[in-house]
């Protein structure tokens, strides 16, 4: 279920065993424990259903989802988008990345990709997959890294998008997406709970993102979705659905 939804959830989540600043992954690694540490506050178009968040060089790249009101905008960071490309009724937009000379967007239950050209955003093809899209990112190694809602993560070649593997994370509803060298941090969905994935679908760790918007704020916005790694840097954008800010941040370890 992919709708808006009345009140945002947040979850903590109880795993057995412990380990010096962290808990213990079901598969016996230790789960670092974060926290967001709010570096700027910058503005956000309260009317987008943020799906996927990307920065590129200076250029941020956010797909939107919704039947109706799906696009891929880009923009200077912290300024309106510069262009907009709207997806026609009834598609329904989910996560992006970027590619090469490509940004990627996938659609949620229409059951294919969309490759633009990334200057442009002009539209080179549609790739058909099996199953629902929701987050896509792209790791060092040049493959895809898509989720679908489960607990699985799919990966796929980066010019065909065909699959060429899976890893089990042992949580289920992982969203929105961002690579950052071999990891993968996914949202959970209606929750404020970032993951950070390893290679083989071990949690390293886990970001307790709350507290970013004022009760009042998130009277009229919806949940936490849009992840983008600053690149360079050790820092993250983040927003979500129908808020009003978005966030510089860094995940550092929370308190003991």
């Amino acid at each position: 279920m992919r709708t808006p939804a009345a009140l945002a959830l947040t979850v903590v989540v109880g795993l057995t065993g412990c380990a010096a600043n962290g808990t213990e992954s079901p598969g016996g690694q230790a789960t670092e424990e974060l926290r967001v540490q709010v570096l700027e506050t910058l503005p956000h178009d309260t009317g987008a259903f943020t799906q996927g968040l990307e920065l590129d060089g200076g250029t941020l790249y956010e797909g939107t989802g919704l039947a109706g009101k799906s696009a891929l905008r880009a923009g200077p960071l912290g300024q309106p988008p510069v262009t907009e490309i709207p997806l026609p009724s009834p598609l329904f937009g989910e996560g992006i990345t970027v590619t090469g000379s490509s940004v990627w967007q996938l659609t949620w239950q229409d059951g294919f990709a969309i490759e633009y050209d990334k200057a442009t955003l002009t539209e080179r093809r549609r790739v058909p997959y099996e199953g629902e899209g929701w987050g896509i990112c792209q790791q060092d190694s040049g493959r895809l890294v898509m989720s679908d809602g489960s607990a699985e993560l799919t990966f796929r070649d980066p010019v065909t998008f065909a699959e060429t593997g899976s890893v089990s994370v042992g949580r289920d509803k992982l969203n929105e997406l961002e690579c950052v060298g071999d990891s993968v941090y996914a949202n959970v969905w209606q929750t404020d709970e970032i993951l950070r994935i390893g290679p083989d679908g071990a949690i390293t760790g886990r970001v307790d993102a709350s507290g970013l918007l004022s009760a009042q704020e998130r009277g009229n916005a919806d949940v936490l979705n849009g992840i983008a790694a600053v690149p360079g840097t050790d820092e993250f954008l983040l927003t979500g659905k129908l808020w009003p800010k978005m966030f510089r941040v860094r995940f550092v370890p929370a308190a003991p």
